[in-house]
C-alpha cells in the first residue's frame, strides 16, 4: 500500500483545493453570464450535472491532451503518436497529419504479439480471408466457428482447468459473469483495489458486497468470520454461497496477489475463489501460466479463473476457465454468451497462435525467449527506477510499474515532457485512482530491447528531476551519506 508523506499529502490537497476553488468561482460567474440561455432546456433537467461534470470541465479538460492520444502504428516497442493542437484552451483537440515516433511504455503488449509476428500474422490473415472480420451472430446461433472451439480447448489446457469459455471483451467477462454466478442471498468479498469491471459486476449481481484490505489474508479472515457469524442482513440466515474475488497482478499497483495465503483462508471457511488474471496470464511464471505457476498454487484450488487476451496475447476478448459443470452453466445462462456477437475469428486465431508460440508448438523456442525477456526487462527497469529515487510500486517479475506523481500539476508536466523527448507513457489520475494518488504507469514488453529501456530510463530520470518526483534519495547519494556517517 502507498504510504503518502504528510508534506506531499498537504501540498497535493492544497493544489486540488485551489483548482476546486477557482473552478467554483468560474462556475458562479458562468451561471450569471449564461442565465439567458438557461431557459433553452424547455423544462428538461440537465443531463450532465454534478461533481463528475465539474471535474471534467474544470480539471480534466485542462490536461486532456495527456490522455486518449491517437496512434498511427501497431503498439510495438515503438509507436507513432499523432500530434494534436488546440485553439480553445484544450476544450477541443484537433489532429494533424504529423506523427512522432516514441518508445512505447504505455501498451499492454507484454510478450510483443501485438505487432507483426512471423508465426501468428500469416495465420491471422488466412483466418480473415476464410471467416471474415465478424461472425455477425451470437455464439448460440451461428457465431461458433471451429476456431472458437479450438481456442476454448487450448485456453483450458494452457491455464490448467477442465474447460473454458471465451467472450469478445475483457471488461464484460467480469461484469457479465459475476451477476450470473452470484445473486441475492450470496456474499461477495472483494479486494479493495479490484478492477472496476469486478466492482460493477458485483453491484449488478444483487449479492451483498464486503471488502477486505488490499492483499491482506488476515483481514480477509476477519471479514469472513464476521460475515459467517452474522449471516444475511435482517434475516441472519446462512449465506447461500460466498465468493472471494482477487486479481493476479493489480493493474494500478503492479503487485502480485498473496494467493497461497488467500486460498488457505478460503478453504478454511469454505468460500469459493475467483481469480482475475488479466495482467498476469502469459506474462509471469516459468511457462507463462500466470500467478498460480509463479507462486506454486495448484489451479484445482482456484474455483474460477478469469483472464483477458488483450495483454499478453495481442488480441481482444477474455475467458473464464473452471470445471465443466460451471462452464456449461455459463453457456446456458450468461447474457454475454447468449446475446453478444461472438469474438472476431481473426482475433480468435491470434489467441490460438500466440498460445502455441508460448507453448513451443510453433516448432521454435521463441515463446521461452519472450518469457525470459519480459522477466529480465521488468526486473531491470524496476531496479533502475528505484535506484534513481522514484517511488515505484509493485513486485519483482511484474511488468506493470507505477511511478507515483501525487500532485495534479505534475501529471501533465511529466506526460508532456516525456512525449516531447519521444517516450510515450500513460499517466493515471482520478477516478481510476484515489484523488491524491496520481501516478504514471509503465508497461514493459518483451519486444523492448535493452537499448530502448536504457534510453527511456535516461529520459524518465531527466524529466523526474525537472518535475520533482524523485521522492527518495538517489543510490549514489545514499552511498555518500553512509560514508559520511561512518
Amino acid at each position: 500500500m502507498v504510504r503518502l508523506p504528510y508534506f506531499t499529502a498537504l501540498t497535493t490537497l492544497f493544489s486540488y483545493g485551489l483548482l476546486f476553488a477557482f473552478g467554483q468561482i468560474r462556475d458562479f460567474f458562468r451561471k450569471i453570464l449564461d442565465w439567458p440561455k438557461s431557459k433553452d432546456l424547455k423544462g428538461y433537467a440537465p443531463i450532465c450535472l454534478g461533481l463528475e461534470d465539474f471535474y471534467t470541465r474544470r480539471l480534466y479538460l485542462r490536461i486532456q491532451d495527456c490522455f486518449g492520444r491517437p496512434i498511427a502504428s501497431a503498439p510495438d516497442s515503438r509507436i507513432d503518436v499523432v500530434e494534436r493542437f488546440s485553439t480553445d484552451n484544450n476544450k477541443t483537440l484537433q489532429r494533424t497529419t504529423n506523427t512522432t515516433s516514441c518508445i512505447n511504455l504505455g501498451s499492454y503488449n507484454y510478450l510483443g504479439f501485438a505487432a507483426a509476428d512471423e508465426y501468428c500474422t500469416p495465420l491471422v490473415i488466412e483466418s480473415l480471408k476464410k471467416y471474415s472480420p465478424s461472425t455477425c451472430s451470437v455464439r448460440v446461433d451461428g457465431g461458433t466457428t471451429k476456431l472458437h472451439a479450438e481456442a476454448e480447448e487450448l485456453v483450458a489446457k494452457f491455464v490448467g482447468k477442465p474447460a473454458a469459455i471465451t467472450f469478445g471483451m475483457g471488461y464484460v467477462t467480469n461484469s457479465a459473469i459475476i451477476p450470473v454466478l452470484m445473486g441475492k442471498g450470496g456474499l461477495i468479498i472483494s479486494d479493495t483495489l479490484n478492477h472496476n469491471s469486478i466492482v460493477n459486476g458485483a453491484r449488478a449481481s444483487g449479492a451483498t458486497i464486503r471488502v477486505f484490505q488490499h492483499n491482506s489474508p488476515s483481514h480477509l479472515e476477519e471479514v469472513l468470520r464476521e460475515q459467517i457469524a452474522e449471516g444475511q442482513p435482517r434475516t441472519h440466515r446462512p449465506w447461500k454461497k460466498i465468493i472471494v474475488v482477487v486479481e493476479g497482478i493489480y493493474s494500478m499497483e503492479g503487485e502480485l496477489c498473496n494467493l497461497p495465503e488467500i486460498i488457505t483462508v478460503c478453504k478454511k471457511y469454505k468460500a469459493y475463489t475467483y481469480l482475475d488474471e488479466a495482467h498476469s496470464i502469459g506474462a509471469i511464471g516459468k511457462t507463462g501460466r500466470g500467478v498460480c505457476e509463479l507462486l506454486g498454487v495448484d489451479t484445482a484450488d482456484v474455483d474460477i479463473m478469469m483472464g483477458t487476451f488483450t495483454k499478453s496475447f495481442g488480441s481482444c476478448g477474455g475467458y473464464i476457465a473452471a470445471s465443466k459443470e460451471i462452464i456449461q452453466y455459463l453457456k446456458y445462462t450468461c447474457p454475454a454468451h447468449i446475446y453478444a456477437t461472438a469474438m472476431s475469428p481473426p482475433a480468435v486465431q491470434q489467441v490460438i497462435s500466440s498460445i502455441k508460440v508460448i507453448l513451443g508448438e510453433d516448432g521454435s523456442n521463441r515463446g521461452a525467449q519472450k518469457l525470459t525477456r519480459i522477466r529480465e526487462n521488468s526486473n531491470f527497469c524496476r531496479s533502475e527506477l528505484k535506484k534513481m529515487g522514484f517511488e515505484v510500486l509493485g513486485d519483482n517479475d511484474s511488468p506493470v510499474m507505477p511511478i507515483m506523481l501525487y500532485n495534479p500539476a505534475k501529471i501533465p508536466a511529466f506526460s508532456r515532457e516525456c512525449l516531447r523527448q519521444n517516450v510515450a507513457i500513460v499517466t493515471v489520475a482520478f477516478p481510476a485512482t484515489p484523488l491524491l494518488l496520481a501516478r504514471a504507469r509503465i508497461c514493459i514488453s518483451a519486444s523492448h530491447s535493452r537499448e530502448d529501456l536504457i534510453k527511456s530510463l535516461e529520459v524518465i530520470s531527466r524529466v523526474g528531476d525537472l518535475v520533482g518526483i524523485k521522492y527518495f534519495p538517489v543510490e549514489n547519494e545514499k552511498a555518500q551519506a553512509l560514508k559520511k556517517v561512518d
